[in-house]
């Protein structure tokens, strides 16, 4: 009896394709399609895929995703401001909406109908015995677009460049959404502040500083949390409080908001215990704005009374 001659083995994924190799994990025999490098030897790519599986993702020391590094936040906000400020020019039809304003000599820009729209007001007219405007009128949203508006080039220009500078740090070391909600969550702080000094005056208060401002307060505590040098942050942050009490037109409470509040946030963010990290960054990042709201209500009431 004469015995059958072996048989040779084929890729299971392509049965018509002969092959010796096999996966080193499921022991199933590949083509050199179907081959994909390992550490020892070739996977399948249904094992290199359930590997992927299986391997937790990394995370920074602040529970970020490592998405982070490539800045894809940080670059997403500078296009938004970017967008707003050309539709803010073009919404002027000629006037002085990137120079020609008050502040630097002029070099700012003016008012246009999207800063009327969108800027921290509390509870005023455009125009003597016009309708009244403000965020005591119903006009919540200004204390989240104020933050992504800007009057005139130079003013959108020294803001994106200092985003562009500590974006990337932050969003690196904290991931997308944590750096996200610092972002938004020290902008709406600084814009709360403004809010509560408000006086009926125009032109209504925009800018990214006060979002700006937490950045550098935060970065400054994230450095400290990781044990590295600060001496090169406290100048820079020194030299910008400078220009915020002594430059006209700046908004002192709306940079001075926003630190304080990047700084908590940042704090919460970065000092989270580890076993409860997300939970508890979560839950302090919603007391800050909690808190927060119910400061605006509180002058919103004083506003209407008065």
């Amino acid at each position: 009896m004469s015995e059958s001659p072996p048989t040779t083995p084929v890729c299971y994924r392509h049965p018509g394709r002969e092959t010796y190799v096999r996966c080193t994990r499921c022991e199933r025999p590949i083509c050199p399609d179907c081959m994909r490098a390992a550490s020892v030897g070739h996977q399948c790519p249904e094992c290199v895929s359930e590997g992927r599986r299986s391997v937790r993702p990394a995370r920074t020391a602040f529970g970020g995703g490592a998405a982070g590094r490539h800045g894809y936040v940080t670059k997403t906000l500078i296009a938004l401001n970017v967008l707003l400020m050309v539709i803010s020019i073009a919404a002027d039809r000629g006037g002085d909406a990137a120079v020609g304003g008050s502040g630097f000599g002029g070099l700012l820009g003016g008012s246009t109908p999207l800063t009327l729209w969108g800027g921290v007001l509390g509870y005023a007219s455009y125009v003597p015995f016009g309708p009244v405007h403000g965020i005591a009128a119903g006009e919540w949203y200004r204390l989240i677009t104020a933050m992504f508006l800007h009057y005139g080039v130079l003013h959108l220009l020294l803001n994106m460049w200092a985003l562009w500078v500590l974006g990337r740090e932050l969003e690196a070391v904290l991931g997308r959404l944590r750096f996200l909600a610092l972002y938004l969550i020290a902008g709406f702080g600084g814009n709360v502040a403004v809010y509560l000094i408000s006086a009926p005056t125009k032109p209504p208060t925009v800018g990214a500083s006060t979002a700006i401002f937490g950045l550098f307060a935060a970065i400054f505590v994230i450095m400290r949390r990781l044990g590295r040098d600060t001496s090169a942050i406290l100048p820079v942050l020194v030299i910008n409080l400078i220009f915020t009490f002594t430059v006209p037109g700046i908004s002192v409470a709306g940079h001075l908001g926003g630190l304080v509040i990047g700084a908590l946030t940042a704090l919460v963010f970065a000092y989270a215990p580890r076993s409860r990290r997300s939970l508890v960054q979560l839950a302090g990042g919603a007391i800050i704005v909690v808190a927060l709201i119910g400061v605006a209500l509180i002058r919103t009431a004083q506003l209407i009374a008065g």
